[in-house]
């Protein structure tokens, strides 16, 4: 009875939690989030059929027949869809959206909730990085279980932590004053689950590289991400 009365005191009420994605939405397309009153539009979620069909118009667009770029290339768009607003409202606001309803916002990449739910983030250093972890990475594992490709799992976790670095860095550019926290909370996250292994922070921007490629290179005309293993 106390876990359970400790657990509804964490809570946050729908008007804080949709204030604090309100205003972390000002950072920029990534870090937008909607929330829409109600149930969840009874899809599922990120449904595979929608994920699919945004892997087909990533194929599309770059001029590539390979599945596996376009899986690999729209996976890694929805990574930094769901880590930025999550890491942001975590640092920001001190809360943590939580994402078990976030689903497609209709054709194309952009995501919503059904619903806007919160709880408190923990302590910096307890337990932190994995309450903002498991709402941005967790939800992309779901999404990994149905792909309509086979792409390696190590690959997959690179790009959640290439997505991660590039969110905290988008993130630090219009908040400056939080590089100490920001630097804690993802130097954190690259230390767990599944993150941990993918490559290393090599500078303050913060600069990462990764030990795995999003294939990109494998679009015509394409080249190597400034993170990438094959970057000299």
């Amino acid at each position: 009875m106390a876990g359970d009365q400790g657990a509804a005191d964490d809570d946050v009420t729908t008007d804080e939690i949709g204030a604090a994605l309100r205003d972390v939405a000002r950072l920029g397309g990534f870090f937008a989030l909607d929330v829409v009153r109600g149930p969840a539009s009874g899809e599922g979620g990120l449904t595979p059929d929608g994920f699919a069909a945004l892997a087909g118009t990533v194929n599309e667009r770059c001029g590539t027949a390979e599945a596996r770029v376009g899986v690999s290339v729209a996976h890694l768009g929805l990574a930094a869809r769901l880590w930025s607003p999550v890491l942001a409202c975590a640092l920001v606001h001190g809360v943590v959206p939580v994402m078990a309803t976030v689903e497609w916002a209709g054709e194309g990449s952009a995501l919503r909730l059904a619903g806007a739910r919160g709880r408190r983030a923990p302590r910096p250093g307890v337990g932190f990085a994995d309450a903002v972890a498991a709402q941005a990475d967790g939800v992309l594992q779901r999404v990994e279980s149905h792909l309509p490709a086979k792409v390696a799992p190590g690959l997959l976790a690179g790009n959640s932590a290439s997505a991660l670095v590039g969110s905290a860095a988008q993130l630090l550019r219009s908040r400056p004053g939080l590089r100490g926290p920001l630097t804690e909370l993802t130097r954190g996250l690259l230390e767990t689950g599944r993150l941990r292994g993918t490559g290393r922070i090599t500078g303050p921007g913060p600069i990462f590289r990764r030990r795995s490629c999003c294939l990109y290179y494998r679009v015509p005309g394409g080249s190597t991400c400034g993170d990438c293993c094959l970057t000299r």
